[in-house]
């Protein structure tokens, strides 16, 4: 059973030779007497005709759809009125059909798999998997991983494997936890990250490290997220900021030619945090529209309207006209994302009506000359401290992308940088510090002695934060190389030199034999090739994914296990009493 070629990779050359293809009936048809097949493998599909006298018609009236099939035949050019581009100009007239597998009728149609109830496709993963749409993201995705490998190895770069069972470490989330059977009553976790060992190995001396590594958090799933998941991570010795970013820059676009065809511009733009936040209310913003904040806090200061004269930031967006549902709407939006409202006016000639229209009187020739609002256009303010404005103005603002489709006519891809994130958070309820991304990021060399002080929330960290359609696709630091400052940094987020000790013990020492500067990044590669591929889910590129509930449907995992195997590793099962 050898077949000439993938049904793809016909050609006008092959016109007139006999082939032999392999794959699945994806549908049948009869037609007076004629038996019309499309055969479908990995790579496209193409008619196949039958003809009632010929020796392969025994054979062929067997087939039905997703039966498994080889068929030999004559490649030729369809009748001129039936071409349509493509494969769909050619046809096989079969002289021989080989049945080489049966198969029961599916749950469900392949031709319209985007309709069908998700859990429906993850349960019978392997047929929705053979639809055309689904093998061509793993297809870009496999094309993806060839072009970055092929690069870091120009690069310099060695793949290192580093270990799936460690130890638990706080990273932010919850560990997935592995217990010990030759340890009672001690447990492994699965890896967050590979942090700490590619630190390490920076430390033993091999400079530029990458993998494709699988990571596991024990978090709520959204549609970007999932239980476990591949980041594409890499690290480098003696190298500093702009270093890393443009060996990424130039990663990113690589992979883009090689996959899509698709040339991205470079430099990337970079933007602070602090300029992100307060032009477009988010870390991660979506460029590929404008509809940048307007800064209106000193218009409204001391004013008649009692909500904005005291607010601490008052924010303005300009938004098309809008009817009175579609800015409820907006307003429970910004509702969700922590305001307590969204106040709007709409444009009727030089001035303001409706919303708080009447508060407005003074500052309306200004409000007109700073927005640029058009006539019947609307503005939409948040009020409040900065932080929780913009944050909210920034989910309305993403909110009438997709109510006008913002995006369009635009750039269908548009990367940049977001930098200069605070090195530390606040947390008001604990009253306690935590780190912006990881305990193990360098801190801007100048602000090195404010650890410690009231003004350690003044800290910028030398982090960076890579940023594609809206989505954060990759996130890296400096990372602190010096002892000292590791240990500042701990004491920063509370930990007492016996914890970290405790936690990090091994690492610590480790820092103290030679430690190069280094830096790096991790790349969220299966966000990265849903942002690519157009998919709405990051299930839609991931060949096996657990639904968003964290379970396979497919596999029916997580299930439970034998009290054997419990008792085995020391464990007790105490089932949750059902409310």
């Amino acid at each position: 059973m050898k077949r000439t070629a993938y049904i793809g990779q016909l050609t006008e050359s092959h016109v007139g030779q006999t082939v032999t293809l392999q794959g699945w009936v994806n549908r049948r048809r009869d037609l007076g007497g004629l038996i019309f097949l499309k055969l479908r493998d990995r790579s496209g599909l193409v008619q196949v005709q039958v003809e009632p006298d010929s020796p392969a018609f025994p054979q062929a009236d067997q087939l039905r759809a997703e039966y498994v099939a080889e068929i030999e035949g004559t490649y030729q050019l369809r009748p001129e009125g039936q071409r349509k581009g493509g494969l769909a100009d050619f046809e096989v007239i079969a002289s021989r059909v080989r049945v080489l597998n049966t198969a029961k009728t599916p749950p469900f149609e392949l031709d319209k798999g985007e309709s069908v109830a998700e859990d429906i496709r993850l349960k019978y993963r392997y047929l929705d998997l053979r639809r055309p749409e689904m093998q061509r993201h793993l297809l870009l995705r496999s094309k993806a991983v060839a072009a970055i490998t092929a690069f870091l190895d120009t690069e310099g770069f060695v793949q290192v494997e580093t270990p799936m069972l460690t130890k638990s470490t706080p990273e932010g989330a919850r560990d997935f936890l592995v217990p010990s059977r030759l340890n009672p009553g001690e447990f492994y976790a699965l890896p967050q990250s590979p942090q700490l060992f590619k630190q390490l190995l920076m430390i033993s001396g091999m400079d530029r490290y990458y993998q494709l590594a699988r990571c596991f958090r024990d978090e709520d799933l959204r549609a970007d997220r999932q239980p476990d998941f591949t980041q594409l991570d890499m690290e480098l010795s003696f190298v500093e900021q702009d270093d890393v970013l443009e060996l990424n820059e130039r990663l990113l676009s690589h992979v883009f030619r090689e996959t899509l065809g698709v040339e991205l511009p470079l430099p990337f733009p970079r933007l602070s945090y602090f300029e992100a936040m307060d032009q477009y209310g988010s870390d991660k913003p979506d460029l590929r529209f404008d509809s940048a904040f307007e800064d209106v806090t000193g218009l409204f200061r001391g004013g008649e309207f009692a909500a904005f004269a005291s607010a601490g930031c008052v924010k303005v967006l300009v938004a098309p006209e809008l009817t009175r549902r579609q800015i409820d709407e907006l307003e429970r939006v910004a509702k969700q994302n922590g305001a307590r409202g969204l106040a709007w006016l709409r444009r009727e000639g030089e001035g303001f009506t409706g919303g708080i229209s009447k508060f407005v009187g003074a500052q309306t020739a200004e409000l007109l000359a700073r927005t640029g609002v058009q006539d019947g256009g609307t503005l939409l303010f948040s009020a409040g401290e900065w932080k929780g404005a913009v944050s909210a103005l920034g989910a309305v603002r993403l909110a009438l992308r997709d109510l006008f489709d913002l995006t369009a006519g635009g750039p269908r891809f548009h990367v940049a940088w977001v930098m200069e994130f605070p090195q530390l958070d606040f947390d008001p309820e604990s009253g306690t510090w935590t780190y912006m991304h990881h305990p193990f990021t360098a801190p801007h060399p100048d602000d090195v002695a404010l650890f410690g002080t009231e003004r350690q929330g003044e800290i910028r960290a030398q982090a960076y934060d890579l940023v594609l359609n809206g989505f954060e696709v990759g996130g890296g630091s400096i990372r602190i190389h010096d002892p000292q400052v590791q240990a500042q940094m701990f004491g920063a987020i509370g930990f007492t030199p016996e914890q970290a000790q405790d936690k990090f013990g091994f690492f610590m020492d480790a820092l103290a034999y030679g430690t190069p500067p280094h830096g790096g990044i991790a790349w969220g590669f299966d966000r990265l090739i849903m942002v690519m591929t157009g998919a709405s889910s990051i299930r839609e590129v991931i060949a096996f994914p657990k639904n968003n509930r964290g379970a396979d449907l497919m596999a029916l995992a997580p299930s439970p296990v034998e009290a054997a195997q419990l008792g085995e590793v020391g464990l007790q099962v105490q089932t949750p009493e059902r409310v």
